[in-house]
Formats: structure tokens, sequence, C-alpha cells
């Protein structure tokens, strides 16, 4: 029996052994090139030698090339190479630029060893490391290839535009510019700056699993534009190489137009899986927000994102993820941001009032606003300590003049209360605005003051919000208030206090449908709770389940806000805001109040224009119901998954 007791003890571990003994001798794991002149450029793994493959065996993929097997910074089952049961395979994946080696790992990992204790955030169990096969030769980036991640936003100043990008050394580097692509002899410096491990608050930002080196952030500034010409520019220097050149149209003083494109709760997309959920559909909001600004040519424009911006959450290589997937659409018009919980919130954040224990949590990650201080600098001078060792927050707060639209940001992450230095700002700015200059207000904030989402855990915050800012707003004739956080469409009518006006009051818009997918119910039947009905209250004009952005365009006469669906690329829902604050849902040019003729009897019947619209509504809902539905069928077919709700606290 003792014996018996004994073999079964050692089985799996002679078995680990044979398999070790027959394998590892002939297990290869190779790469098509030992060096990459550029982020995302493809490089392909291939593996062979691997007897009796698990359908869980994985390739790690690790930067820097010595980071111990834990601190993988992504990873893919060899099953997704359809000749994995042969014990070879390969897979072709770009790689980003993390100013470092990378080098690939194959690992054996059985369904017996799942750590259920061990999960990502999305709750798949994270792949063991016990069991290594074969490694790769170390692949890098060429050097003297320029800096990478460029990005443009307004200074608030007339004549200029700034530019940020990363490099690997922080070396002196500059901007060359002018207004033609063969002659940019103008030439700004740049200012330096990171942040280090040390500057982190919390795990996994500040852990060696988290934490990678973000380089050196250049920030220069091109002055003395003149308005509305294109402008060709690149970044750089002789000794590190220069960028690709870039181009963007100059900003128009005094301009009678605007346009912006709108969105929120982007993050960054991964050809591999990592520690936390990554957005794939912001590919198709970069690709359709590109397709716009090709269309409008010789315009100046701006891209607004609302918080949640690259939902890094610690793991500091997604960022360097973003700015390379944005920079296509950020290095032709300015980036402007506000702030979110998943870039900030941390359990020792400054400002947590009691009302707010289930609201700022651990979201950002242990980041505490760095990243986002650094790698953004948007107008204006905001600022609030973090209480520890790191550098300030910035980018709280702050306004601009672009055309005919005051656009503000504002922070829902610190303090906004009747009395705080935010408050005070925002109350000053909103009634100094020059309603002749600038007939629209747009303000951007992350949580929502209005939603029909289900997400009980912020009415705490909303209530405070409703409280302090909702006057203001008012009071001051607010065009539009965008937010994010909710990860859906909803448009409301001109609101204060919950009820519909005709004009005057702000027109409410939650746009955090970018590109995260984790959606909360819409809010059920207060005493059927359980129930999957979701009435749909008067004041939500339209609700949409699809990814997409708002596409703005202003003049003096009116402001069009249009949501566009990611999974066509057309408009869904329009609203148009006449300068005098009066509301259209759809374009008011196409509402018409007619009348019939006719000789005697009793006359035409008179249309009014809401039952027009009312009409157009319904078809427009259910027709885009139809589209949605089979669209997301498709979907849901091809990847043989069902859509399940989530959790608040996923948000």
């Amino acid at each position: 029996m003792i014996q018996s007791n004994l073999i079964l003890l050692l089985l799996p571990i002679l078995s680990h052994l044979l398999f070790q003994f027959s394998s590892s001798s002939e297990i290869t794991v190779s790469v098509s090139s030992r060096s990459i002149p550029k982020s995302g450029d493809p490089i392909t793994v291939k593996w062979s030698g691997i007897d009796s493959p698990s359908e869980l065996d994985w390739l790690g993929i690790y930067s820097p090339a010595n980071s111990t097997h834990q601190n993988f910074i992504g990873y893919i089952f060899l099953s997704s190479s359809p000749e994995w049961q042969s014990g070879s395979g390969s897979v072709t994946i770009p790689l980003i630029n993390l100013r470092s080696d990378y080098q690939f790992r194959v690992f054996h990992w059985t369904e017996s060893e799942i750590n259920p204790k061990k999960q990502d955030h999305d709750h798949n169990p994270i792949p063991g490391t016990k069991h290594l096969l074969a490694r790769s030769e170390t692949v890098r980036f060429e050097p003297g290839r320029g800096p990478e991640q460029v990005h443009l936003s307004s200074t608030g100043n007339d004549g200029e535009m700034r530019v940020m990008f990363v490099t690997h050394d922080g070396k002196e580097s500059f901007v060359k510019y002018g207004l033609t692509r063969d002659k940019t002899g103008r030439v700004a410096g740049t200012r330096v700056s990171r942040y280090e491990r040390e500057d982190m608050c919390d795990t996994p930002a500040n852990s060696s699993i988290g934490w990678r080196d973000p380089g050196f952030i250049h920030d220069g500034v091109m002055v003395d534009l003149e308005d509305g010409k294109r402008y060709y520019y690149q970044v750089g220097s002789d000794s590190g190489g220069w960028s690709t050149i870039y181009s963007f149209v100059s900003q128009i003083r005094d301009s009678t137009e605007t346009t912006a494109f709108l969105l929120g709760d982007m993050g960054t997309y991964t050809p591999y899986s990592t520690f936390v959920r990554i957005q794939e559909e912001s590919i198709a909001t970069v690709k359709w927000i590109s397709r716009d600004i090709e269309a409008i040519g010789e315009k100046p424009a701006l891209i607004s994102h609302v918080g949640d911006i690259s939902y890094a959450r610690g793991y500091s290589w997604l960022w360097d993820n973003f700015f390379n997937q944005i920079e296509p659409i950020a290095s032709k018009v300015p980036y402007h941001v506000c702030i979110g919980n998943h870039e900030y919130d941390w359990p020792a954040q400054p400002w947590k009032p009691d009302w707010s224990y289930s609201i700022y949590g651990k979201d950002g990650g242990g980041e505490c606003g760095v990243p986002y201080s650094l790698r953004f600098n948007m107008p204006g001078n905001s600022l609030e300590p973090t209480g520890t060792r790191s550098p300030p927050t910035r980018n709280l707060y702050y306004s601009f003049d672009m055309g005919v639209v005051h656009f503000v940001y504002f922070s829902t992450e610190t303090n906004f209360l009747s009395g705080s230095k935010q408050y005070e700002f925002l109350k000053n700015d909103l009634s100094s605005v020059d309603r002749n200059k600038t007939p629209y207000v747009v303000v951007h904030g992350h949580r929502p003051m209005y939603t029909t989402s289900y997400e009980t855990r912020d009415a705490p915050f909303r209530e405070r919000l409703l409280a302090n800012l909702e006057p203001l707003f008012v009071e001051n004739n607010v065009t539009v208030a965008l937010w994010g956080h909710v990860h859906r469409y909803e448009r409301f009518c001109p609101l204060n206090n919950f009820t519909c006006g005709s004009s005057g009051f702000p027109v409410h818009m939650v746009i955090g449908m970018a590109g995260q997918d984790w959606q909360p119910i819409w809010q059920p039947r207060q005493d059927h709770l359980e129930d999957p009905i979701f009435p749909q209250p008067v004041r939500s004009l339209y609700r949409g389940g699809e990814f997409g952005y708002v596409r703005l365009e202003a003049n003096r006469e009116r402001l069009t806000l249009s949501y566009v669906g990611n999974h066509d690329g057309q408009v869904h829902d329009v609203v148009e805001i006449l300068a005098s604050g009066q509301v259209f849902n759809g374009r008011a040019n196409m509402i018409v109040a007619g009348g019939g003729g006719g000789g005697g009897g009793d006359g035409g019947v008179v249309i009014s224009w809401y039952v027009k619209v009312a009409s157009i509504l319904v078809l427009g809902a259910f027709l885009g119901y139809v589209v949605g539905f089979v669209s997301r069928s498709r979907r849901d077919a091809a990847s043989e998954a069902k859509w399940t709700a989530v959790k608040s606290e996923d948000i």
C-alpha cells in the first residue's frame, strides 16, 4: 500500500521529468528578425519540436529580455496557430518600441495547474511559468530612427501648437517646421521630463510586474504660426534620428467655424493578452476619426477625450501602445483630455470625503495621475499635490476657445464642491465667456451628472455634482455637457434638475463608447429590479449600445452633434442647437412645419414639426436597433461568445 501511494505521488513528477527529457533538446523558438525598424513593424515567432502539446501551452512576450518569468508583458496561446497540435507553429505580431530588448519564451501549462486565485481583470487565469520549454534570441529596435509617440495639443494661445514625443535617452531634441514639406527651416527646442518607479503610489504601477521604463518625454511649442495654414514638421535630432514628416492645419483667430471629434473611455489594443482587459474596438474609433480628418481637408480641428484614456491601470507599456495607436490622428490635430478614474484613483488619494468610500478606489492601478500629468500638457496651470513624492497632478481643469466654441474641462476625481479651487475656476470661467465671440460652451467631465445606466455606486457623487455644478451650468447657459465613464452613448433633452426644457438648459451626452466594453445594464424598473426590462425615461432621448464617437460641427448659426457608429462609420443620432438656444432632434433644416391646401373642404391638416421628428426618431430607433442587432449577432456568431452584464466596479 505504501509503495502504491508513493508511486501515485511520484507520477506527476516523473511525467514532467520525462516530458522535459524527451522534449527539451529538440524544442526551438526562432524569430524572423533580431532587429526591428520602428513601432508597429511585425515580427514572426516560430516554434517546433513540442511533444504532446497542451492546448494551454503559451508564448510569453518579455521586455526587457532579462525579465523574470512572471513579469511578461503579454502572452499568446500556441493553440492560436492552426498547426499547433503538430508541436510546431508560428504567430506574427506587431511590436511597440519599449526602449528595451524583447525575448519570447514557450511554456508548457495544463488544466490541472490552473490557479483560480490568479486571474486577470477579465477573470481569465494567469498562465503558469513553472515549465519553461525554450526561449528565443533577443530582439531589439534599430537605433537612430527618431522619436515616437508624437501628439499635438493647443497651448491656448493664438499662433501656437504644442508637440510632445518620447525618446529613449532624453538627449537634446528639436521640432523643425515650415509651410512646405521640403522647407522645415524653423526650429523649436524642447524641454524634457520623465517619471520614476518611486513616483508611483501603489501596485502594480510601482511593482516589477507593472513598471517599465517610460523613456523621456519631450515638449516643444511651434510659434508665430499663420492662420489656417498647413504646416509640416519633424521631431528629433541629428544624433538620435528624425521622425517622419507630419502635418497639421493651424487654428484661425476669430474663426466662424469649429470642428471637433469627441470620445471617452477608449483605451488601447494589444495583439496579445495581458493582465488587464484591452480594448479592440479602439482600433475602429481611430480608423473612422482618421477618415473624418482626411475628409475636412484644410480645416483645423481637435479631438477631446473625456477621461479613461489608455486603461493602463499600472501596466506602463500600455501607455506606449496607446500613444503609438493614436499617433496617426494625434499628430494631425490637437488631442485634448480630462482625467478619469483609471488615470488617477488610488486608496490614499488626498481628497476622499466620507460619502465617496464606494466611489474613489484603486482604479488607477497605483499611477495616481503621474503618467497622465507628464505625458500630456494641457493649457492652464491647474495642479493638485498628491501628498507623496510624486509630482503634483496636472491637467485637471482648463479652458480655451476654438472658433465659435468655448471648451471647458474639469476633474470629477478631485474636489469640485463649492468653495474649492476647481469650483472657483469653473464659476469664473463660465461667467466670463464672451458669447459674441463663442456662442457655444461645451463642458467636459468624466463621471456623468446624468445617466440612465444601472450604476448605483456613483449615486452619492452624482447628488453632489447636481447640487454644486448644475446651477453653474444652467446659470451660465452651458450648451453641452459631455461625460464618459458609462460605456454607452446616451443623449438627454435640455435638462435642469431632471426636468426637460425647450431651450436654455444644457444638453447632456454620455460618450464613453469609444473602446472599453464593460457594459453596465440600463436602469431597471424600481419595483422589479431583477427583471430584464429597462424603460427609457422621457429625459433620455437616445440610447445606443454600439461603439463610436461624436462629431461636432459649429458655425455662428448652429452647433451640430452627430453620433457615428463604429460598426458602419455612419451617423446614427443627430442633435442640433441653434445659437439662440433652441434644440432640435435632428437637423433644424430637415424639420418642416407644413400645412395642406386645397380648394374648399376642411382645408389642409397641419402636421406639427415635433410629430414629424418623433416619427423620424421612431423609425431611426427601429432601424438602428435592427442594424445593431444584426451587427452584434454576426459578431457574436463569429466569436461564439455571449454578452454578459458586468458588475459596476468594472467601470
